[in-house]
């Protein structure tokens, strides 16, 4: 098997592996299941992934890296740190939108602790881009006076709660627009429009 064909066949099975995992749960998912689904053998899939637990890890830390690629995509050539936080929150709000089903399932069956280092790294990564861009705003004077570092985990776990909120009760979706008006508005001067 040439690289690419192999690269092709990983991007298959994690695909496979999402729908899998979201139609039957992570603990009812069999590694035969996402074979079938990939249209692989089960031989051919342990050549990929050793057992189910590093598939699952191996498809969230590619989910994760999906959000930074769009996010830092979107903010390669942005200036004014406004437009970047709000990018920033409306990337984040879109991506779990989109992916509900996934936040349910690692909430309801994985737990807090399954791949805790993977998501801690993910976490600084996050804050870090929140507080690179506040540092910005700071500087050029758009921003109020705050401790950047604490700002990004402020902001982070806010949008974390309002990615909670949207996932587990339907009724409480809201607009992305709506996040980002009420998250800037709290790191606006006063007199700056």
């Amino acid at each position: 098997m040439n690289k690419r064909s192999a690269e092709e066949t990983k991007k298959r099975i994690l695909a496979s592996a999402r729908t899998v995992f979201v139609e039957e749960g992570y603990a009812q998912a069999s590694m035969r299941q996402i074979a079938r689904a990939s249209g692989i053998s089960v031989g051919a899939l342990y050549l990929h992934f050793k057992n189910k637990e590093k598939l699952y890890l191996t498809f969230v830390q590619e989910w994760m890296e999906q959000l930074n690629g769009e996010t830092r995509e979107a903010l390669l050539d942005m200036d004014d740190p406004m437009e970047a936080m709000r990018a920033f929150i409306i990337i984040t709000i879109e991506f779990v939108r989109r992916n509900r089903e996934i936040i349910i399932l690692q909430g309801r069956e994985l737990g807090f602790h399954f791949g805790i280092e993977l998501k801690r790294e993910f976490f600084r990564e996050r804050r870090g881009v929140i507080a690179d861009i506040v540092r910005r705003g700071l500087a050029k004077g758009v921003f109020r006076e705050c401790d950047a570092d604490e700002a990004a985990k402020v902001i982070f776990n806010t949008l974390r709660g309002f990615g909670v909120s949207m996932v587990l009760d339907e009724d409480a979706m809201f607009a992305s627009e709506a996040c980002v008006d009420m998250v800037l508005h709290g790191l606006l001067r006063r007199n700056f429009r």
